[in-house]
């Protein structure tokens, strides 16, 4: 089993910056994809980013042009920079990771806690 931990939430007013992150620790080695997924009350949890263990990235059009999602293998962490921040970003972020054969993003997957952005008007 891994663990996934985010940190970096807050909040922040419209326009600003916040960056997140999270760790992977444990069983890594069957992780390739990781990403960000973000839930807002009343709505399904939706993809924001995903980058593949080689580098490749995916955004969702929302965050096309102001998110930017990173990872450093070396430290099995990933990372979602997200500028120029809107009130509907606000949400609860989740870092993903796919466990094995199970996509990233999928239940069976690994999940990490969450946290909180919150964007003021």
């Amino acid at each position: 089993q891994a663990q996934l931990v985010e940190s970096g939430g807050g909040l922040v007013q419209a326009g600003g910056s916040l960056r997140l992150s999270c760790a992977a620790s444990g069983d890594i080695f069957s992780i390739n994809f990781m990403g960000w997924y973000r839930q807002t009350p009343g709505k399904q949890r939706e993809l924001v980013a995903l980058i593949a263990h080689s580098g490749s990235t995916t955004y969702a059009d929302s965050a096309k042009g102001r998110f930017t999602i990173s990872r450093d293998n070396a430290k099995n962490a990933v990372y979602l920079q997200m500028n120029s921040l809107k009130p509907e970003d606000t949400g609860v972020y989740y870092c993903a990771a796919n466990r094995g054969g199970y996509g990233v993003g999928s239940a069976e997957g690994y999940w990490g806690q969450g946290t909180q952005v919150t964007v003021s008007s």
